[in-house]
């Protein structure tokens, strides 16, 4: 089963958001732990600096069967579903297997 990486930053916009970035942040990971309690193969998380400081986006791996299927699963990440993150999902090709 193929992997699929899905890359993320938060729009300038809601960058001073605080309220409205923590809220979907929570949702967030709500979201994640509903998918892992499916039996779905998923991690999240951000992106720090040399000196541990976060801001460079984040990266969602998920285990699926095809590009429409995790497409399909990442659209109702509620990040994306408040629209407060550009983003990309690309499938990852293992050069090794």
């Amino acid at each position: 089963m193929p992997f699929f990486i899905k890359t993320e930053s938060i729009k300038k916009t809601y960058l001073t958001e605080i309220k409205i970035k923590n809220k979907t942040i929570k949702e967030h990971k709500k979201w994640v732990k509903k998918l892992i309690n499916q039996g779905i193969y998923i991690k999240s998380g951000f992106l720090i600096d040399k000196d541990r400081i976060p801001g460079a986006g984040g990266i969602l791996l998920i285990k699926c069967d095809s590009f429409e299927e995790a497409e399909t699963l990442i659209k109702e990440d509620p990040m994306i579903k408040s629209d407060i993150v550009n983003w990309n999902l690309n499938e990852w090709i293992d050069i090794i297997q």
